[in-house]
């Protein structure tokens, strides 16, 4: 009789001895081409396997060491507590050792923790392990345990932020909220002002199509690495003890700031905009645009590229839009001599968000002693910086070069910002 050794998904082995049916009965020359197995033979391989499998089991990591919570901020001169968390078979005694490698930083009290186990090899103990903050700075603490390959201490990390103010932590983010509230509200003096003028005329159509495509492609970065566990685990693979970078309140204002754009694109299709439209130049830029993205969508096609850098491409794109799409809106009121149509408060919003938004900055570069994230990799406080120049320029022009407008404009634009200080009522020269 044939005998025949399976190997289950779980590792375990059985020796089956297979049922004869007739139809093996009728046609046993076949039988004879099986390979057959003596049970003796069986059972001793049997034997063999199942002590493979229980010396596997024993030499593999059976516990796992966790640090809790992995962000911890902690004030200079003062002490802040985490926990080491370690739960899982344990067959000797180990010890965890902190690193020593930002000892200007911080004091970690004790700086090394034996382990033991309990009755039976178990173990599931609660550390407590104290940070004393010596000098401000940002680093992660990693932690080994010796002998090496008896826990898995993958996650034997957090990352430390040492400040040198607990208030300016909280002012910090109190102006982080303001900023986010000013730039969230400044979309919508535009629109109200188009709508009680019944006109765009004095709205750049350069402008507005940039900053759709601008927020647009922002707004996927965010819902994309916010929202897809897939792009979010490549983030995190590329770096394993980071965060995701997109926060609840970066998506909202993408996605509002995409919406209120699109609305008031919507408005330039309805009231009246005399001969303005948008210029070559512009539709060349957005041509541009395209191109880039179609080859970096063919590239994640092909493999070459993963959504991550797509992605990527995208912020691009929204850094590029930015350093631009102010240009148009400044040139057509130099050419008109007026601001009218050009919403001032919008403006003023703007450049009370990019103040705070420098001013956060430049806090947490003090508190921190993070002076490189501004002057080490300029990008995003030279934006910042960027934008708040182009607003200056426009409060120039509203309220010093053209707060006057020019005989050249036409009567009923120039009566339109006199308009908009009084209570609005619908008269034949609005219809006309």
């Amino acid at each position: 009789m044939s005998l025949h050794i399976i190997r289950h998904i779980n590792g375990s082995f059985d020796v089956c001895s297979p049922q004869v049916w007739p139809a093996q009965n009728a046609c046993n020359h076949r039988l004879k081409m099986t390979r057959t197995t003596h049970p003796i033979t069986a059972g001793i391989l049997w034997l063999l396997l199942l002590a493979a499998d229980l010396t596997n089991a024993q030499t593999s990591i059976g516990a796992s060491v966790v640090l809790d919570p992995q962000d911890v901020t902690v004030i200079v001169g003062e002490r802040q507590q985490f926990f080491a968390k370690v739960r899982g078979v344990l067959s000797q005694d180990v010890r965890l050792n902190f690193s020593n490698d930002h000892t200007d930083f911080v004091e970690v009290v004790p700086s090394s923790i034996v382990m033991s186990p309990g009755d039976g090899g178990f173990i599931d103990r609660v550390y407590e392990i104290d940070l004393v903050g010596l000098s401000p700075g940002q680093f992660d603490l990693e932690a080994s345990v010796v002998p090496t390959g008896l826990i898995d201490d993958a996650a034997a990390f957090i990352r430390v932020t040492v400040a040198n103010s607990q208030p300016i932590i909280v002012i910090s983010s109190v102006i982080g909220w303001i900023y986010f509230a000013a730039w969230t509200v400044s979309f919508w003096p535009q629109m109200i002002i188009n709508y009680r003028r019944q006109s765009v005329v004095g709205l750049s159509f350069d402008f507005l199509t940039l900053n759709l495509v601008g927020h647009s492609v922002y707004a996927a970065f965010n819902c994309a690495l916010y929202w897809s566990g897939y792009i979010e685990q490549e983030y995190l693979d590329r770096n394993p003890r980071g965060l995701n970078p997109v926060l609840t309140n970066d998506v909202a204002f993408s996605i509002h700031a995409t919406i209120a754009t699109l609305l008031t694109v919507a408005q330039c299709f309805i009231y009246e905009r005399g001969e303005q439209k948008v210029s070559r130049i512009a539709w060349g830029i957005l041509v541009i645009f395209v191109i880039v993205i179609i080859v970096a969508g063919i590239l994640v096609g092909t493999e070459t590229f993963h959504w991550l850098d797509f992605l990527y491409v995208l912020s691009y794109i929204k850094l590029s839009v930015t350093l631009i799409k102010y240009v148009p809106q400044a040139v057509l009121n130099f050419r008109r001599k007026s601001t009218v149509g050009w919403s001032i408060e919008n403006v003023l919003l703007d450049f009370t968000g990019g103040m705070l938004s420098m001013l956060q900055m430049l806090l947490n570069g003090y508190n921190y002693d993070d002076w490189a994230s501004i002057f080490g990799d300029p990008t995003k406080f030279g934006l910042g910086l960027f934008s708040v120049l182009f607003d200056i320029l426009f409060i120039v022009q509203h309220y010093i070069l053209y707060r006057t407008p020019k005989k050249r404009i036409d009567p009923i634009e120039s009566n339109l910002e006199t308009l908009l200080k009084q209570p609005h009522v619908i008269t034949s020269t609005d219809t006309e």
